[in-house]
């Protein structure tokens, strides 16, 4: 078992390094639109060495989309309380947030002629989530899209996608947490098996606005997801939770970079995965940036992996940047290992049959993070989800 961990307390004794940006820094990654602006990534640039460009090559070359509900179909949820629009290329506050990193996020941005628009209003309390059905008809042909999500000043919201069927997909998707906001966001990739799927998530939080940003990834051929927080003001906290569980020749890619850029906020980030099968492979790449006028800052990201069989890998990179020591803690921790031997022996020193014991340590590896779900229903589709995996590889 391969593990790194670093204590909130003692960040020198650590070797985290306290200082000002460097060329190697986070915050200085290129961002532009306009597909162009952006070349096809060749692998070895930091930010794809671990992608499946074999997968995804088609998406990186795609330089227009197709809108037809033969292709992607968009099925939107009538909840009170919230607004359901659309937003140009021009209308704030979309593209507002976010500036794209690389070229599917560029071209989701200037071939998405609309975004979808979801907001609560100002002091809105909308306590039924609102589910988007993303479902995906042709995996032949690329697909773009763009959905702007918004909670106003003092509104709370829980937002739901939900991603199925077949797609060669690129999608962006904004989050505007106003002041004083609580804004819930659920994605779950529950593609089929050849899907391909890259999306863009960006964050910005207000003045005390929380956001719980979710992220479910068990289907498609090869997903990645990125996912962009900024703190704006003080006093604002993000908690970050990621599921995945990747199968035979599926890639699954998590990346994550919070900027704390104001002071006394609070992030905390929890992903778990695990892997079974030939081939089976996943990516968790976490960032925060602690900027030097973000004082009083309290975060910690943990990455575990539970690898279930022979033949599949888990990469998983946790990378803290502080430039000021005037913070509340600071720290990541990652692990990636099979069974733990002791708790097998426990469990079968009381007559659980081996195989069931197996799947009892994965149900309890997961059950933490499904417990944190809000939305009762998202819940037992996860739990079902799992062990319908675990028959697969444990019968």
């Amino acid at each position: 078992m391969t593990v790194t961990d670093h204590s909130k307390a003692e960040l020198d004794s650590e070797g985290i390094a306290l200082g000002a940006h460097t060329e190697d820094s986070r915050a200085y990654r290129y961002a532009a639109f306009g597909v162009d602006n952006h070349e096809i990534p060749t692998g070895r640039e930091e930010e794809w060495r671990f992608a499946s460009l074999r997968e995804i090559y088609p998406l990186l070359q795609a330089t227009e989309t197709t809108v037809s509900e033969d292709v992607v179909a968009f099925d939107v949820d009538d909840v009170e309380g919230i607004t359901v629009g659309s937003l140009g290329a021009d209308e704030a506050p979309r593209n507002t947030l976010l500036v794209p990193e690389d070229r599917i996020a560029a071209a989701a941005a200037e071939l998405t002629a609309n975004a979808l628009h979801l907001k609560a209003p100002k002091n809105t309390e909308v306590e039924q989530p609102l589910r988007v059905e993303i479902t995906g008809k042709d995996g032949s042909t690329a697909s773009h899209a763009a959905i702007v999500l918004e909670t106003e000043e003092s509104a709370r919201a829980t937002y739901i996608l939900n991603h199925t069927g077949t797609a060669l997909f690129g999608e962006n998707v904004e989050m505007v947490v106003g002041d004083n906001s609580e804004m819930t966001v659920i994605s779950l990739q529950d593609w089929d098996d050849d899907a391909i799927h890259v999306a863009t998530h960006v964050a910005h939080l207000g003045r005390d606005a929380k956001l719980k940003h979710i992220v479910v990834s068990l289907g498609g051929r090869a997903v990645r997801v990125n996912s962009t927080s900024k703190f704006n003001a003080p006093g604002s906290e993000i908690e970050q939770i990621g599921l995945y569980f990747a199968d035979d020749k599926q890639h699954l890619e998590h990346r994550l970079f919070v900027d704390h850029a104001a002071p006394k906020c609070t992030s905390d980030v929890t992903y778990k995965g695990a892997l079974q099968g030939k081939g089976a492979r996943s990516v968790w790449v976490g960032d925060v940036l602690i900027r030097k006028e973000a004082e009083g800052t309290d975060t910690y990201e943990l990455n575990r992996n539970l690898v279930l069989t022979e033949g599949a890998r888990a990469d998983s990179v946790p990378n803290l940047e502080i430039e000021t020591g005037e913070i509340e803690g600071a720290g990541h921790a990652a692990a990636t290992g099979r069974f733990d031997d002791e708790q097998l022996f426990y469990l079968r020193s009381r007559g659980i049959p081996e195989i069931e014991a197996r799947r009892l340590v994965v149900r309890g590896f997961f059950q933490e993070l499904i417990q944190k779900i809000d939305v009762p229903e998202i819940r037992e589709h996860l739990t079902d989800s799992i062990e319908d995996e675990l028959r697969r590889s444990m019968n």
